[in-house]
């Protein structure tokens, strides 16, 4: 797996003020019983454990991610804020060691969209899932973007990084297929909510938060990428920034659709795959 947004400083703090910025969009309706067992699979920095966390403060929450750093620097996040129920590990979701079964919940933020095999993930992590346990996914989907006003190089831009994430082996767009790709995966109950971001200059928390520190952030990260990998020229890449930013003006609107995905698990899912 290859981040494509890459483990600088600059990305960690993009991380956090999405994190904040879409708490309760994202996550008002996730909460575990106190003495349940959560697997936080693909943690990165915190971001999201930090209101994981919040909203379930006394469930037993394990978070695991690839990256030695970004463990660390979740670990510090939860510290920080003073919570004492989550242990972290380095580890990678294809080669997980826990027990089968040893989970009541599984909870997969932003991850998939960074995996050539996001199937075999689910399965996978299925195994981990207790019969009556469930996952959540939550993807997000460039492609769903629109804006006003419009801004052709803005759209370029975008695409930019939509490339670069798929040479990479992720897919940009992946929010749309979470229904398709938990049936592959095997699990059953599915269901997938569009969570819409609306943004106008009367929502003024997020004109900062999302347009400018959120996703003009993100976009604006692949620009060096971008232009090496002769996707795009400089002007053009900083003519369609230009453009992202002119939406957070008075008269500027923008849209951008997350995917959030709950489903339980079927007999065999996790094992037919693997």
């Amino acid at each position: 797996m290859k981040y494509v947004h890459g483990y600088h400083e600059r990305e960690k703090i993009r991380l956090q003020d999405q994190a904040s910025t879409l708490a309760e969009l994202l996550h008002s309706d996730t909460a575990y019983p106190a003495g349940s067992s959560v697997l936080e699979a693909g943690c990165g920095v915190g971001a999201q454990t930090v209101t994981l966390v919040k909203n379930s403060p006394h469930a037993f929450i394990t978070s695991v991610d690839i990256s030695e750093h970004s463990v660390a620097e979740a670990k510090a996040n939860i510290e920080r804020a003073g919570y004492t129920n989550v242990t972290f590990q380095q580890e990678d979701i294809f080669n997980l060691p826990f027990e089968p079964e040893s989970f009541d919940h599984i909870f997969v933020c932003f991850v998939l969209e960074h995996l050539s095999r996001p199937v075999e993930a689910l399965q996978r992590l299925g195994a981990f899932l207790k019969p009556e346990g469930t996952i959540t996914v939550i993807e997000g989907d460039h492609g769903s973007t629109c804006f006003y006003p419009d801004n052709a190089d803005s759209h370029k831009a975008i695409e930019c990084l939509i490339e670069l994430q798929k040479r990479a082996g992720g897919n940009a767009n992946i929010g749309r297929e979470l229904y398709p790709l938990l049936l592959s995966a095997g699990f059953e109950a599915i269901h997938v909510s569009p969570r819409m971001v609306y943004v106008d200059s009367s929502r003024p928390q997020l004109v900062e938060g999302f347009i400018e520190n959120t996703f003009t952030a993100m976009i604006e990260g692949v620009r060096e990428p971008s232009v090496s990998a002769g996707l795009i020229d400089r002007k053009t890449f900083d003519d369609g920034i230009r453009g992202l930013r002119r939406t957070s003006g008075d008269d500027g609107v923008f849209c951008y659709t997350f995917f959030k995905a709950v489903a339980g698990k079927s007999p065999g899912t996790g094992r037919a795959a693997i």
